[in-house]
């Protein structure tokens, strides 16, 4: 990703995705007609734990705006790090109608960073099976955040 660019998407309550630019059409391999429509986690990675995602969709859904670095997989199946800041967009009953989500060139050291944390997580999630990733994602994360003395956001924004 280059250091100038903003990818911009939008996406419905349900995170079927509404709105693309230019910048996120090219870096993820697909058309804006494969990517219209579809769910959000077209371009998840293998690599990014489901305890992120989880976190992320919680805090938004709350109504809350959300920071993570994300590994995003293109349609040929190579990667891309982001440093994405999501939103919700808020009806007039203050519920959440859609996300916005603008994402931008993170540094090397805080991928670096981060992606230690996330094996770790991803490593939990992965050894306690899919019933009990989540909790075991959850733990690993919170156990590291304590250990820090911050929030994930402020984790996010640090590095």
């Amino acid at each position: 990703m280059r250091t100038d660019d903003f990818i911009v998407s939008k996406t419905d309550a349900k995170g079927r995705i509404t709105y693309c630019n230019p910048i996120f059409i090219e870096f993820s391999g697909y058309t804006e007609q494969e990517l219209l429509g579809k769910q959000h986690n077209i371009i998840r990675h293998p690599d990014m734990p489901r305890t992120t995602f989880k976190l992320a969709w919680d805090t938004i859904q709350s109504g809350r705006e959300f920071f993570a670095y994300v590994k995003n997989m293109s349609k040929d199946g190579s990667y891309y790090w982001v440093l994405a800041h999501m939103t919700p967009d808020l009806g007039s009953n203050g519920q959440p109608i859609g996300y916005t989500s603008v994402r931008r060139c993170p540094r090397p050291e805080a991928i670096e960073r981060i992606e230690s944390i996330y094996e770790k997580i991803l490593a939990a999630e992965r050894a306690s099976g899919a019933r009990d990733a989540l909790a075991a994602g959850a733990n690993v994360l919170n156990d590291f955040l304590l250990k820090e003395g911050k929030s994930y956001e402020e984790l996010v924004l640090s590095i």
